[in-house]
């Protein structure tokens, strides 16, 4: 199908320009109109015009409370944990030595055992040390041993079992256990 000079129906994409070439006269019509606009510049994309972002509405204010609550609130958290270290440290370590941590457990024991930053108690000690020993902690093992040995309630039941926690204890390095090894196990004191 050929279209003849005498048809008179144009294109579609003709009739929408798509396919005019712009003539001269064309491009000196919209340099005037660019001219119109002080910041227009045609060799820059969309003629230079800047959209600029819209203006963010403002936080609702249960939002910047929350925030002023949770900065307050560290803040009073690093001032307690300043001023209050060894409850902080404690409560931290005894949460470990809860989960099963044999470094933990030993060093609960050792705060009992002393009453340092808590109630001196020797049979809560003697609990954590005999956790701590049941997981292979040497320096542990020679607590729970020696207060057994002194009449403390250790829940050791079975007989010579000191004497093994001593034993354990001397090979893992423990200086004391060596010495204990010497004068009360060798004298028969540990059975």
């Amino acid at each position: 199908m050929t279209l003849n000079e005498d048809d008179k129906t144009p294109l579609l994409a003709e009739e929408g320009g798509v396919r005019h070439r712009s003539s001269k006269k064309d491009d000196d019509n919209k340099e005037q109109e660019t001219l119109k606009y002080k910041d227009w510049d045609p060799n820059l994309p969309y003629g230079g015009k800047v959209y600029l972002a819209r203006r963010k509405k403002p936080e609702p204010l249960w939002i910047r409370v929350t925030e002023a609550v949770v900065v307050i609130g560290t803040l009073s958290f690093a001032l307690y944990c300043y001023f209050y270290f060894d409850n902080v440290h404690f409560h931290i370590t005894h949460g470990y030595a809860k989960l099963g941590y044999a470094p933990a457990q030993h060093q609960v024991g050792q705060r009992y055992l002393h009453g340092a930053g808590v109630e001196k108690d020797h049979h809560i000690a003697m609990h954590w040390f005999k956790k701590a020993a049941d997981q292979g902690h040497p320096h542990a093992s020679y607590n729970v041993a020696v207060g057994h040995l002194q009449g403390i309630r250790t829940d050791l039941l079975e007989p010579g079992e000191a004497h093994r926690l001593i034993k354990h204890a001397a090979k893992n390095g423990v200086k004391q256990a060596n010495q204990a090894m010497e004068e009360v196990c060798a004298r028969g004191g540990c059975e």
